[in-house]
């Protein structure tokens, strides 16, 4: 078992067949019932029924709660609410994708402390204590396990509201790679690109600093070279392991530093043309890349030389990079063949110009920079 210190306040466990530790964890802060929040896939693959085994053992009582969608929504939430104030635990658990660990957030934030979603949305907006919270990510992708805030569309609007408070923050993550073996090869590949997309935004954010950087830049390190690895041979739990370290370390840039433009234009694709999160992403990175090379060229030829992976040592090396590998999972790069239409892009431009990731995009984006960036995908 590998204790990481990432000089962050969640304790992280790294090591294949590190689930078989929460039992051993959740008891030894005296919890006796556990909340596991999840989803039909992964109840599929039996990872949710060896962690009841293991909170059994240790004499803790569980609820599966599994009605959670991609996206979770605010429906998805309350439905958990209500299981949650049946079932009264004291400890909650996201055991799944980052869909199940922002459902189990975002119950955390109603469970105990009342009304709906959109009162949370924003900062700090959380004022009664929270329940401690394990996430165990099946996937290597969102680092949500390291982040304060949970993304919740609204289910009327679909608009994605991000809320975060410290006190959402996981008391555990466990990183056990052997949980990401079951998934899908298209979701290796759109979990991969997104945790990608990760380092790479949050490397030259506005709000980017020393710490976060270091975060990005060993995060991209771990993620460039790891991820053909895991497309071309499923099986290989060292490839599998890196690639979920990564996305952690990712998440912890996020933390620090927020995102860019690639998400300000993917979540508008996935609110309007349901394009998955991770595909929408793939689809607008290489573009943000060279929008933004003007100002930070430095950066990107910084990153582009810190892993053999890319073939140059600038932003458009790095662009190539990212839609090279992207073709070789199989994702698409253009717009148009995912059902996205041409006559809808100024509305999506208008859309992404409200999304809060925007604002911290090194290079100003208004709206028509974002309609441009939009038609260039096309």
């Amino acid at each position: 078992m590998t204790l990481l210190d990432l000089n962050c306040s969640t304790l992280i466990l790294h090591e294949p067949g590190t689930l078989d530790q929460i039992g051993a964890y959740a008891s030894s802060w005296s919890c006796c019932r556990a909340l596991i929040v999840s989803d039909p896939g992964i109840v599929a693959t039996g990872h949710p029924q060896r962690a009841i085994h293991y909170l059994q053992q240790a004499g803790i009582q569980t609820q599966l709660f599994t009605d959670v969608h991609e996206n979770p929504s605010t429906d998805d939430v309350q439905r958990g609410v209500e299981i949650a104030k049946e079932f009264q635990p004291d400890l909650l658990i996201g055991l799944g994708g980052g869909s199940s660990m922002d459902c189990a957030k975002g119950i955390n934030f109603l469970y105990c402390g009342g009304g709906q979603m959109q009162d949370y949305w924003g900062i700090g907006k959380a004022t009664e204590p929270m329940l401690p919270m394990i996430a165990v990510p099946t996937t290597a992708g969102t680092g949500s396990e390291t982040q304060s805030f949970a993304l919740i569309s609204d289910a009327k609007t679909h608009s994605k509201m991000a809320c975060g408070d410290k006190k959402a923050t996981c008391k555990l993550a466990i990183l056990d790679p052997e949980l990401t073996l079951t998934q899908p090869a298209q979701v290796t590949a759109l979990t991969g690109i997104d945790a990608l997309a990760h380092a790479l935004e949050t490397y030259v954010t506005t709000k980017r600093t020393e710490l976060s950087m270091d975060y990005s830049r060993r995060a991209w390190e771990l993620l460039s070279v790891n991820f053909i690895k895991v497309i071309d041979t499923p099986n290989d739990i060292e490839a599998r392991s890196a690639m979920q370290l990564g996305a952690c370390l990712a998440g912890l840039a996020i933390e620090n530093s927020m995102l860019g433009a690639a998400h300000a234009l993917a979540n508008p694709l996935t609110a309007h043309f349901n394009v998955v999160h991770g595909q929408a992403v793939a689809s607008m990175l290489p573009h943000v890349i060279r929008f933004n090379a003007q100002s930070m060229e430095s950066q990107y030829c910084q990153l582009a030389s810190a892993t053999d992976a890319v073939s140059g040592d600038d932003s458009e090396a790095l662009a190539a990079f990212i839609t090279e590998i992207t073709q070789h999972a199989g994702l698409a790069t253009r717009l148009e063949p995912q059902g996205v239409n041409a006559d809808q892009l100024p509305m999506l431009a208008a859309d992404a110009a409200k999304q809060w990731t925007a604002r911290f995009n090194p290079r100003t984006v208004e709206v028509e920079d974002l309609l441009t960036l939009y038609q260039q995908a096309f």
